[in-house]
Formats: structure tokens, C-alpha cells, sequence
């Protein structure tokens, strides 16, 4: 009823004010206050690497099970990422401190031994949540010039196990170590009743960190049967933090064996506050490579604009001169009409500028798709600044990107319809329709692809069917109309207005001298955007492939926005030049010059794989098309989005000189 416009309202007043402070709770963010001996939930999730960019199941390798596993919701961006959160067989009370627990106890065979130590080859490590916390090993560093300032470093989850060196395996080769005794060290903060941001009812603490400390121990028992409450000999008795025993777990992959799980509980009070717990994850330690990386950036960026400069001062002062050359003496005027002479290149090819180019329309479709992706970026990154996509809320960074993009439908058809109206395409359905199936198609194909390898390897990277379906509905129930509404009123405007007409017949061409060619002027224009986003690039894929919290977004702004300007200025000043060398075929030229940052994108991804990669282990075929699948899916919306950004201001550049001159 009537209090929920006052919430709205209350709520945009609370983020505004809370913009500086960031300490507003997104839903399924909020803190949770745990009595004491309340049950914690412990969720288990993925098996991930970073060796090899699939990732799988918890389940997927025999641990100890609960008798039904429930899978927890996930939103879109979860599902499509593979996150998903299972139930798990780990116990523990608020405060309540536990040792040697037992979880099960499993005899292997040797299939499933072997199975173990493929995983552990591959370095795979099990992750868990906690009151949506990560479980992470943290080790702790001393700087060596300064041994009292330590820096905190952490790995999510928590390794399998260990290969074992050759001299340490004397018995077989073939010996592993399995990480069954896992130590958790629970972080709390009491509540406190100046936290007056609650209610003022409730007792209890916030759960602050999630730490594990993996061990391997070979437990023993006496007696017979064994049930949960066997007490083990290889514990202290009453249990502690310390054992009786030293032997590692080893399992053998040719005999398998039996393995008993255990693990502690321990609760450590702590003075981190609920709003910082996650400092731990996003501390920045490289934060100058950033700074350098964009200063560097900044200075080819001056330098592009002030060639641009230069040339629009020029065109636009041969003008003025025209007007002021009562006042110029003889000499001045021989000199001006020089100049005038060497600058006419451009001039001549008036008449061919605006002529339509081959696949004009599919050039149109591009720069729909273009601005689809530009808004899309910008609202994103907008999101992302005001700490909207919080790296608690898992997915949110994915399904924010997939809604933006399918509600952006409208500019993207009214941008390719107003393009369309000027290269007089006839068929307006049919270049509609190209707009709403040209780039998210081929995305979908290739995801399909990934997706359809994934799944035949078992990975939890496969996406379920039922999302896919989602996916579709998205794309045809919502992005397709909005791209034809958008195609019906761009259709309605009149033509674009151009500054010269386009003559019957086309000019000769003279003959380009090699470095004016083609494949010389894509080399040359993709090399500076994307030397401007180089080391965002690499933070960007060592999240994903390391799988870090990726939450740098104020430098990734700053980088997107030099990328864009970067990109306009040097298709502008290529532009110009060809138009001076008499060759007006500019339409694809333009949109391919700044287009081919994609390119040096998609080679940076390729050798990233290959430096990422450890040579000992062999390259899974399959998981490398994973990697590439997505990074081709990067590098095309990357092609698109700065193609248009290319094409565009180069359209726009070529209508200012030419609205400029005089055509007698």
C-alpha cells in the first residue's frame, strides 16, 4: 500500500547519501546476526583450478555426501557462470568449538582413487560458503625490507590433496596425499548495541571470515565397527587442535583404500567489522601498474587529439582565409594558394564521399549492435561504480550485463534503421531482423558450442537447459521487439542529412601508395586502443582463469573511456589521410581500423593461455575450446563496439569538413 512509494523514495535518498559511504545492503546482502549454538549452514560449490578453466561439481568426486543433495537457487548470472551451492554434511553451532569430528568414512577403488588424483594433478580445489562468505586458505607475507608490515594473501577454497615429489613417494609412483582433515577457523563479531543501524532486540555475533587450514592425517581407530561416534586414536583424547599422528593420508591409485574425513571448528573472535569482511578478497597491492598503465595511455591520447586539432584548425582556417584574403599582400597570397593546393585532396573526392559501400547494410546492422553494446558498457560500469554489483552477490555482475543488453534493443534499432535509410536499403524487415540476429546469434552459436563440449565433459561450466531456454526468451520475447520498435521509429525519420550530394558517376581512384593499403592502416589502428587497455586486459583474465574477485571498476571506467576517445581519434586522423590521398571507400575502412583491437585482444587472450598454462600437465583439448569460446565471444562484441565507435566518429569528422568547404 501506501508505504511503498515512501520506501522508494526512502530508499533513492539513502543511496544518495550513501554514495560516499557505500554501507547500504543490496538484497541477499544484508547482515545476518547468529545466536549463539544457532546451526551455521556450510555449503559446498565448485571444484575449480587454475590450471584448467573448467570447473566442476563438488559432488562430481566422491566425497562424504549428504543423503539428499539439495541444490540452492542461483540467479541467471550464477547458472551461467556454473556457480551453484549444494548442501554438504558439515556441521557447526554459533561459538561452539568442535575437534576431530568425524564425516564419514569411504573405501575407495581404485577407479575412484584415480579419480582423485587427476584432480589433484590438475591442482583442483574445493570451494565452500558460509553465510555467503568464501572459504579461502589465507597465508600471510612479510615484506623483506620490512619485516613488520605484513600483507595478507588468499586462495579460495581449499587444495584436494598434494602430488608428492619423487624422493617423498618411496613406495609407489603413483602416491598422492589427500587433503581429509580440513581445519575451519570461523571469524566473529560480536554485535554490539551501538551498532544501532538494528533492531535493538537482537543478541549474537556476524560471521566475518571463513578460513580453512587442510591437513592430512592418517587416522586410526579400535575396535570393530566404526560409526560417527568412534573415538579415533590418531585424536588427542579429549580432542584439541593437535594429533597423535603424524602419517599423511596417502592413496594409492592402483589399490584405492579407506579414508576416514574429519574436520574442526574453531571460532576466533575478531575485530573486523561486518561491512569489511570482505577486504580480505578485494585489498589492492597493484595499484600503481594501474596508475602507470593510464597515465601511459593518457599520453597517446594528448597526442592523437592534438593531431586532430591540428587538422580540424587547418580545414576550418583555409575557410577563414578565404574570407580575410582582402587584407593579404602578394606574397602571402602565393603562399596561401600553395597551401590551398596541397590540401585539396580531400576536396576532390566530394562527390564520391557519401556513396554507399558494398554490404552497406550489413555495416548498418554493425553500428545498431554497436550502440547496443556502447549503452550497455556504460550503464554497467555505472552500476558497478555504485557498488551495485557487490562480489557477495555472485552473478550479479553477468545478469546485470545480459539485462542491459537485451533492454537496449530500441537504440540499436533505431540507430541501424536511420544508417539503413541513408545507404537506401530497400528491404527494411529484412535489415530489422539482421540487427536483432546478426550479433547476438553468433554469440549464441558459439556459447552453444562451449556449452555443448562442457556438458560432454561433465563440467558444472555447462549451463542447464532450462537457462538456455531462459536465454532464448530474453532474446526473442523481449530484445527482438524492442529492436523492431526502435527499427519502426528510426524508419519514420527523415534521411540523415549529408552536406554534398553523391555524383552519377564514380572517380578514379589514383594508386595508393603500400602503407595507404588496407591491411597496413587495420595493423597500425588497433595497436594503440588496445595498447590503452593491455593491463586491464590481463587483470581481467587473471581473475577469471585464477578465479579472484574482479572488482577494479573505477580503473576500468577510466580505461573504457580512453579506449573509446583513443579509438575515435586515430580512425579520425587514418580517415583523413586517405581522403587526402583521393580514396573515399572510408565506410568499412573505418570501422575495421579500430574494429582490429579485437584482434591484438583475441592474440593477448590466446598467449595468456599459453604463459597461464603448466607445461607439465597435458593441454586438455576441451577445456582449451571453453577458454577460447568465451574469449572469441570477447573479442566479437569487442570487434563491434569499437568498430562502431570507429565508423561513427569518422561519419561524423567527414560531414564537419565537408559542411565546411564551398562547392562552387
Amino acid at each position: 500500500g501506501a508505504s511503498h512509494p515512501m520506501q522508494c523514495r526512502g530508499l533513492l535518498i539513502v543511496l544518495l547519501c550513501a554514495a560516499p559511504a557505500a554501507a547500504f545492503y543490496l538484497p541477499g546482502v544484508a547482515p545476518r546476526i547468529f545466536k549463539d549454538d544457532e546451526a551455521v549452514n556450510m555449503k559446498v560449490q565448485t571444484l575449480i583450478s587454475t590450471e584448467k578453466p573448467l570447473q566442476y561439481d563438488y559432488y562430481q568426486l566422491p566425497f562424504c555426501k549428504p543423503e539428499k543433495i539439495v541444490d540452492l537457487p542461483e540467479n541467471l548470472g550464477e547458472a551461467l557462470a556454473g556457480d551453484k551451492a549444494q548442501t554438504s554434511l558439515y556441521e557447526a553451532k554459533m561459538k561452539v568449538n568442535q575437534y576431530c569430528k568425524v564425516l564419514c568414512r569411504k573405501e575407495y577403488t581404485s577407479k575412484e582413487a584415480k579419480e582423485f588424483q587427476d584432480f589433484v594433478t590438475f591442482g583442483y580445489r574445493g570451494n565452500m560458503i558460509l553465510d555467503s562468505l568464501p572459504l579461502a586458505e589465507i597465508n600471510t607475507f612479510a615484506y623483506q625490507d620490512n619485516l613488520n608490515e605484513t600483507v595478507q594473501v588468499y586462495h579460495l577454497g581449499y587444495p584436494v590433496g598434494l602430488k608428492l615429489d619423487e624422493e617423498d613417494a618411496k613406495t609407489s609412483k603413483d602416491s598422492f596425499v589427500l587433503n581429509n582433515h580440513l581445519r575451519f577457523k570461523i571469524l566473529y563479531n560480536p554485535f554490539q548495541k551501538s551498532d544501532d543501524s538494528f533492531d535493538t532486540q537482537s543478541e549474537g555475533s556476524f560471521i566475518v571470515g571463513y578460513q580453512v587450514i587442510p591437513f592430512s592425517i592418517k587416522h586410526s581407530y579400535d575396535g570393530g565397527d566404526f560409526n560417527k561416534e568412534t573415538a579415533l586414536t590418531s585424536c588427542t583424547n579429549p580432542p584439541s587442535n593437535r594429533f597423535q599422528t603424524d602419517t599423511p593420508m596417502l592413496l594409492d591409485a592402483e589399490k584405492g583404500g579407506e579414508v576416514i574425513w574429519t574436520y574442526d571448528v574453531e571460532w576466533v573472535q575478531s575485530d573486523i567489522k561486518w561491512a569489511s569482511r570482505w577486504d580480505v578478497y578485494l585489498q589492492m597491492t597493484d595499484d600503481n601498474i594501474h596508475w602507470f598503465s593510464i597515465v601511459n595511455s593518457l599520453v597517446i591520447l594528448i597526442f592523437l587529439s592534438g593531431i586532430v586539432g591540428l587538422i580540424m584548425t587547418r580545414i576550418l582556417r583555409k575557410d577563414f582565409a578565404r574570407y580575410n584574403e582582402e587584407d593579404l599582400t602578394d606574397e602571402e597570397r602565393v603562399e596561401a594558394n600553395k597551401e590551398m593546393r596541397e590540401e585539396t585532396g580531400w576536396k576532390l573526392v566530394y562527390g564520391d564521399v557519401f556513396r554507399p559501400p558494398p554490404a552497406a547494410t550489413i555495416l548498418s546492422v554493425y553500428c545498431g549492435s554497436g550502440v547496443q553494446l556502447m549503452i550497455m558498457s556504460v550503464l554497467t560500469l555505472a552500476a558497478a561504480l555504485l557498488g551495485f554489483l557487490s562480489p557477495a552477490n555472485k552473478g550479479a555482475l553477468l545478469s546485470s550485463v545480459l539485462f542491459f543488453f537485451v533492454l537496449m534493443g530500441v537504440p540499436a534499432g533505431y540507430v541501424s534503421a536511420r544508417f539503413c535509410k541513408l545507404v537506401k536499403e530497400p528491404n527494411h524487415f529484412k535489415a530489422t531482423l539482421y540487427t536483432g540476429l546478426l550479433f547476438p546469434g553468433v554469440c549464441f552459436a558459439v556459447f552453444f558450442f562451449v556449452n555443448m563440449v562442457a556438458w560432454a565433459k561433465q563440467s558444472s561450466s555447462a549451463v542447464p537447459f532450462g537457462t538456455l531456454v531462459v536465454l532464448m526468451l530474453l532474446w526473442f520475447g523481449v530484445s527482438l521487439p524492442l529492436i523492431f520498435l526502435g527499427a519502426f521509429l528510426g524508419f519514420k525519420r527523415e534521411v540523415m542529412q549529408v552536406p554534398v550530394a553523391t555524383s552519377p558517376i564514380p572517380r578514379q581512384i589514383p594508386p595508393q601508395a603500400w602503407y595507404m593499403s588496407m591491411p597496413v592502416c587495420v595493423t597500425v589502428g588497433g595497436l594503440l586502443p588496445f595498447g590503452a587497455v593491455f593491463v586491464e586486459m590481463f587483470f581481467i583474465l587473471s581473475s577469471i582463469w585464477q578465479h579472484r574477485f574482479y572488482y577494479m571498476f573505477g580503473f576500468l571506467a577510466l580505461v573504457f573511456f580512453i579506449l573509446v576517445i583513443t579509438c575515435a581519434e586515430i580512425t579520425i586522423v587514418l580517415c583523413y589521410l586517405h581522403l587526402c590521398a583521393e580514396d573515399p571507400r572510408w565506410w568499412w575502412r573505418s570501422f575495421l581500423t579500430s574494429g582490429s583491437t579485437a584482434i591484438y585482444l583475441f592474440l593477448y587472450g590466446a598467449y595468456h593461455f599459453s604463459a597461464r598454462s603448466d607445461p607439465s600437465v597435458p593441454v586438455d583439448l576441451l577445456a582449451a575450446t571453453v577458454y577460447f569460446g568465451y574469449l572469441a565471444i570477447m573479442g566479437y562484441a569487442m570487434f563491434v563496439l569499437t568498430g562502431f565507435v570507429g565508423f561513427y566518429s569518422c561519419f561524423a569528422f567527414i560531414k564537419t569538413i565537408y559542411g565546411s568547404i564551398k562547392i562552387d
